[in-house]
């Protein structure tokens, strides 16, 4: 067999240029794979050694003459070819149509693509010097056979420009064959279309898009169909990248594995699909500005027909949905368009029927939180069972999930440890269910980060294990208040006013929701007027902390000028302490009140 190869390649004195092509190309298929030209007569004009089926010889190994192999560093290559060859892809590129602005930028953003010509042409060159032939490619210059090179490889500078917009050269040609029926200047109009009018830069502050693709992924508990797996397998490819998900929402980074993913995307026409597409979505309540994010969330989007579209926010309709709500529904969860995701919104509407939970809450919760569409009514099931078993079901549950839908995501053992967290504290199971009906935010948040620093904050403040349930009982929404923009502030604040920490701790304990008053519009105003006007001194306000919470301009000021007019001087708990009906009773001399402080202080 060796001996015949031999024979058939002595017949071959030099290869034509065509020829070098078509060997050039399968080294491509088969960069490890040794070549040898067959005589002429032969249909083809070299095969790979593997394609006979003979014995591999191991030792000892005859000597045979070869050509050079193509190694997989680059040939000596000067930076005067690298610029030749950038100038004559250049040319080539105008010769297909486009402007000398986009022809040299592409053709300076493909450098792999340049170093593949390059190779091929330095390749041919001694190919030809081995076989000591004057092939017609020596009849070429050095910048015509790059153009010659570009055109054997058919894909009409396709190639070089998927390269330029950051595709690795492999992709790019294998994105170019799909591009096919494409010309090069209709598909670079395309990519700047999307990325000035789709994926420009957008709202996409502190990697947003990522972590609602992480959180779709992780709630996602039903069978997915075509186009979500898709979306999951492009996700998949930006995960392995560094950065991971967290770089979805930067369009640069992103858009060769959305190429990569959705080809299809490039087959699109602007005028009669992609402008249509952004004017609708922009009228239903989708910001320019987010578009992108929404596309990169779930492509197949850019798929879908308008009316298709429109057909399938019809089943939204049964949640109260507007078309502005939708829209703002599309920017949380994409996928509520999946036939998936809308097959099941029928079966979570059925099993909250079952369970009798309001349907107005039901709707209120969905159009919140709509990634409760991808959870399937088993793992909502669960959820509905351990919030039954602290009392919260029908109506009352229906309040809960309408104000913290997200509770009903999360997982059954990480619900029961923040319930196990305040039976810890001293609050008994029935309070600990009041908390979730009064503040559901609380049981939505994390035990570590912030529930228990909550806690640590008040301890420093003197709040002590046996006032801490009391506290949390009657303000539990001071556990998910923010620590430097609100609780710290305000209990500054009136350390600035001359409180005390100590004095400051026994007014949380008399009065636990004092935290939760803005400076500016309770504390400060109600402080002036004590001072200032009524003229008592900060003190008053440690017996009495209530007293921030009566109404200025209704209460506080009328009452304060009634007492005054007569010349009765009495503490903050007597003069706010008593009902209208009191207060007229003992101050005004009238037995019933038939006319309010605040009436007669007008």
């Amino acid at each position: 067999m060796l001996g015949f190869l031999w024979g058939c390649y002595r017949k071959c004195p030099h290869m034509s240029t065509k020829s070098f092509s078509i060997h050039w190309n399968l080294k491509s298929q088969f960069p490890n794979t040794c070549f040898l030209p067959f005589a002429r007569r032969c249909s083809l004009n070299a095969f790979p050694l593997s394609f006979f089926h003979c014995p591999r010889i191991h030792s000892p190994k005859p000597y045979l003459p070869q050509p050079p192999l193509v190694q997989s560093n680059p040939y000596n290559q000067t930076p005067h070819d690298v610029t030749q060859a950038r100038e004559s892809i250049s040319e080539y590129l105008q010769e297909l149509g486009l402007s000398l602005e986009d022809s040299i930028s592409i053709s300076s953003n493909s450098p792999k693509y340049v170093q593949m010509l390059v190779d091929g042409v330095k390749e041919l060159e001694e190919w030809n010097a081995w076989n000591d032939s004057n092939g017609e490619g020596d009849s070429l210059g050095f910048k015509e056979m790059i153009i010659y090179m570009a055109k054997e490889k058919g894909d009409n500078g396709k190639v070089a420009f998927l390269e330029s917009v950051g595709l690795p050269l492999s992709s790019a040609m294998s994105v170019a064959r799909y591009l096919s029926s494409e010309s090069l200047p209709s598909i670079i109009r395309k990519v700047k279309y999307m990325k000035e009018n789709i994926f420009s830069a957008g709202d996409d502050k502190g990697g947003l898009s990522g972590k609602n693709a992480r959180r779709m992924m992780m709630h996602l508990s039903i069978s997915s169909d075509e186009d979500v797996q898709q979306t999951l397998s492009f996700f998949e490819k930006i995960e392995a990248r560094r950065g991971g998900l967290e770089i979805l929402g930067l369009v640069d980074a992103t858009f060769r594995f959305l190429l990569e993913s959705f080809p299809r995307l490039l087959l699109l026409p602007v005028e009669s699909h992609l402008e249509p597409m952004v004017e609708f979505l922009e009228n239903i309540g989708v910001p320019r500005r987010s578009m992108g994010n929404v596309f990169l969330l779930f492509p197949p989007i850019l798929f879908y027909k308008i009316q298709g579209i429109k057909s399938k926010f019809l089943t939204f309709e049964k949640v109260g949905a507007a078309y502005k709500d939708i829209g703002k529904m599309l920017l949380k969860y994409p996928w509520i368009l999946s036939t998936s995701i809308q097959e099941n919104y029928e079966q979570i509407l059925l099993f909250f029927e079952e369970e009798k939970i309001p349907k107005t809450s039901v709707d209120r919760a969905i159009r919140s939180w709509p990634h409760l569409l991808g959870c399937s009514t088993s793992k909502l099931k669960l959820m509905v069972d351990q919030f039954g078993e602290l009392g919260i079901r029908n109506k009352k549950f229906g309040r809960v999930i309408a104000k913290s839908p997200q509770l009903l995501l999360k997982k059954p053992q990480e619900f029961l440890q923040v319930v196990l967290f305040f039976e810890e504290l001293g609050l008994a199971q029935e309070t600990v269910g009041k908390l979730v009906s009064r503040c559901p935010e609380v049981f939505a948040a994390n035990i570590d980060t912030t529930l228990k620093k909550k806690v640590e904050l008040l301890a420093e403040f003197g709040i002590s294990n046996d006032h801490l349930p009391r506290v949390i009982k009657k303000y539990p929404e001071v556990l998910v208040s923010d620590v430097n923009k609100t609780l710290l502030p305000r209990i500054n604040y009136l350390m600035e006013m001359g409180l005390s920490r100590r004095e400051i701790a026994l007014m949380i304990r008399r009065f636990p929701p004092l935290l939760g008053y803005s400076i500016k519009e309770v504390l400060k105003p109600k402080l002036n007027f004590l001072l200032n006007t009524i003229g008592k001194p900060v003190k008053d306000v440690v017996g009495y902390p209530r007293y921030f919470s009566y109404s200025l301009e209704k209460k506080i000021k009328p009452r304060f000028w009634v007492l005054k007019g007569k010349n009765i001087e009495c503490s903050l708990e007597v003069m706010l302490g008593k009902n209208d009906e009191e207060f007229a009773a003992e101050f005004m001399g009238v037995g019933r009140m038939l006319v309010s402080p605040s009436a007669t202080f007008q």
